[in-house]
């Protein structure tokens, strides 16, 4: 199978003869056109003196190591500048990909491709990426060893590459991002505390890049995974109406400390853009201090009437559906909004459907003012090992649930 492989290291500078063997030149690079086919190479590009000249991929008839590259067609012409090619030397060797499958930013050393014999022609794929010492050995040692020597001495090295279709092209680019047809549905498979681990090892353009092309809700749980500084960077480096798009799939309170590390007249053209509801949740949390209890709320919970029953509870988590994976605690409020109790979650399944949801209400209710500060909600979560905190208004009224996940961000960040 080895026979069948070629890396771009040997493929550069190998020569390119005519119908007759006759050399042309050597190969100055080599091309993808990945809207039409994203591993195939697609063009060679080769030096003639002072004029490159392009080679189609159907003008090739053998590729040989040690030879050269035969063609069954020279009617060649000079290559021009196309914006939809992806050339392996100029675009992607030594520049930074994201491997999936490792969750993390590698540097591309070295390019794999496999020689397919397709009746009277020779065609090259793409098929590996490789990152490794064995690939850095062959770079150093290409043109000081014949090839062969070098593929035997490479043995002894372990190898290591992705494979082309888990890795992730970075395209900084916006011109060229958008011109090449290359998927980040990978990207948007990948937990957001991986991605935002990648994110953050990433160029601000190309922080740019994925955040523009990923789905708004997977853009939104990895950039609430980002700290503070680097969220108000990528949200000022997108537009406005991106960034709202961005803003709205966060939870209120993620959304509010995010906006709140802006500039205010940043903040407020990503507020104008947003859709009136999310918008008004954010807007009333920017109104409370950073480090207290309103600052730190999330205006996103379940509470129904105090007179309510197990089905009407049920009913309400149905209606909720995008908060069950963080929700553990109802309420319970009065006619005026009041906070009266709280219920455990996992007592409504072992409770009939007719009963009264006060009947399950915790013994003792906490709760804390908006203006409590984090140094007392801190300690409140560690006496009572909490996992849900309310916070109500200066009447009484529930404003605000504060989750152990809040609390824990606050100690990470001290």
């Amino acid at each position: 199978m080895a026979e069948n492989l070629l890396f771009y290291t040997e493929l550069v500078s190998m020569p390119v003869l005519d119908i007759k063997g006759r050399r042309i030149g050597r190969v100055k690079d080599a091309a993808l056109l990945p809207a039409t086919h994203a591993a195939r190479i697609d063009r060679v590009l080769v030096g003639g003196g002072y004029t490159w000249l392009t080679v189609r991929a159907d003008q090739i008839r053998s590729i040989t190591l040690g030879r050269g590259i035969q063609l069954c067609d020279e009617q060649l012409v000079p290559y021009h500048e196309d914006e939809y090619l992806l050339r392996i030397g100029r675009d992607l060797l030594d520049q930074q990909i994201i491997d999936v499958t490792g969750r993390k930013v590698v540097r591309v050393t070295d390019v794999t491709m496999r020689i397919h014999h397709d009746g009277e022609r020779d065609i090259l794929t793409v098929t590996e990426v490789d990152i490794g010492l064995r690939s850095i050995f062959r770079r150093l040692a290409q043109g000081l060893l014949p090839p062969l020597w070098i593929r035997r001495l490479q043995q002894r090295i372990p190898p290591n590459s992705i494979r082309w279709e888990f890795a992730n092209v970075l395209e900084p680019d916006p011109l060229r991002r958008l011109r090449l047809n290359i998927s980040y549905s990978k990207l948007e498979d990948m937990h957001p505390a991986d991605l935002a681990d990648i994110v953050e090892e990433l160029s601000p353009a190309e922080r740019e890049a994925i955040f523009e092309t990923i789905d708004n809700e997977v853009a939104a749980d990895a950039l609430s995974e980002i700290e503070p500084k680097m969220q108000a960077s990528i949200l000022e480096s997108l537009e406005p109406e991106k960034a709202a798009d961005i803003v709205e799939e966060m939870a209120p309170d993620e959304a509010a400390d995010a906006l709140s590390e802006l500039e205010d007249e940043t903040s407020e053209e990503i507020l104008e853009e947003m859709d009136s509801e999310p918008k008004s949740d954010v807007r009333e949390l920017l109104e409370f201090e950073e480090d207290t209890a309103g600052g730190m709320m999330n205006t996103e919970y379940v509470a129904l009437h105090e007179n309510a029953l197990v089905t009407d509870a049920l009913a309400g988590l149905r209606g909720n559906e995008h908060l069950l994976e963080t929700l553990n605690t109802l309420f319970l409020i009065d006619g005026e909004e009041h906070l009266t109790a709280s219920i455990p979650l996992a007592r409504l399944f072992l409770a009939e459907p007719d009963a009264k949801l006060q009947s399950l209400a915790s013994d003792t209710l906490i709760q804390v003012n908006v203006d409590e500060t984090q140094d007392r909600l801190t300690e409140l979560f560690d006496k009572y090992n909490l996992m849900t905190l309310p916070v109500v208004d200066e009447d009484g009224r529930l404003a605000g649930v504060i989750t152990a996940d809040d609390v824990i961000s606050v100690l990470r960040q001290k």
